[in-house]
């Protein structure tokens, strides 16, 4: 269980304010974990404006002031980290935890912007952390203190399921997790109308959705068959003539994007 205590003696600082900081902020606050202070920064004030309407109690400031804090989330798009690191290397302390959230930054690349930080941290975040049922890999640098270690996996088990990882299964977590609800989010959304325009309501759309999607996993995962047992249980396939060109669509995109966020 997380030591309450000892978070409110870290300070938090966030080097960018989108959507991933949300997500997190969101889950801290549903466990109720507090700091002594959350600085958050970023290059577009709408966004940090945003932030401090779902959370007023963050402090919002300039990204040398985010990156001096105890506890440093780098949650920035890959191409401008580096950058953006060279520009604040002299800003972090000696003895700060410094976790970045983006794929395809390796440590060694993260180290050579960090002089003297030896407790850097990776983690591929899952958007699922906003309702603490997060499935959030975290790979630690060669040179992570153990104690510290403990601290940190402490205050991000509270964002769901965190285990930690060898780095270079970091990307495909990322293709695999991470990104897996959006392939799925937009139908969901779809057979729930559908199932509003042949008479149900949007209640009952959405719980036999919600329900028999629950089910399903359960089944897939769960039942001791196989895949193919568990596809051959229901004989009718509305749109199995598509599902050859659905499954292309998938490893096209889905090695293809794996190649460009690889290290």
């Amino acid at each position: 269980m997380l030591n309450i205590t000892i978070m409110k003696d870290k300070s938090i600082g966030f080097i960018g304010g989108g959507r991933v900081v949300k997500i997190l902020l969101q889950g801290f606050k549903n466990k109720n974990v507090t700091f002594g202070k959350i600085i958050v920064s970023d290059t577009n004030p709408e966004v940090l404006n945003i932030l401090r309407k779902y959370f007023p109690e963050i402090e919002t400031a300039g990204s040398e002031v985010s990156a001096s804090q105890d506890i440093v989330f780098i949650a920035l798009h890959p191409p401008v980290i580096m950058d953006v690191l060279e520009n604040l290397k002299a800003n972090f302390k000696p003895g700060a935890t410094v976790v970045s959230l983006a794929p395809k930054v390796s440590f060694q690349k993260l180290e050579s912007k960090l002089p003297g930080i030896t407790n850097i941290a990776r983690m591929i975040p899952n958007a699922t952390s906003y309702i603490n049922e997060g499935y959030n890999p975290v790979a630690f640098g060669p040179q992570f203190d153990p104690s510290a270690k403990i601290t940190l996996m402490e205050l991000l088990c509270n964002l769901g399921y965190t285990f930690e990882v060898p780095e270079e299964k970091l990307e495909s977590y990322a293709i695999i997790s991470a990104m897996l609800p959006t392939y799925f989010w937009f139908q969901w959304r779809e057979v729930e109308e559908i199932g509003q325009k042949t008479g149900l309501t949007a209640e009952e759309s959405r719980q036999s959705v919600y329900q028999t999607l629950i089910a399903a996993l359960d089944l897939f995962y769960k039942s001791g068959l196989t895949p193919d047992q568990v596809i051959d249980l229901i004989p009718v396939k509305p749109i199995g003539e598509y599902e050859a060109q659905i499954a292309e669509f998938y490893k096209t995109k889905l090695l293809g994007l794996f190649e460009k966020i690889k290290p």
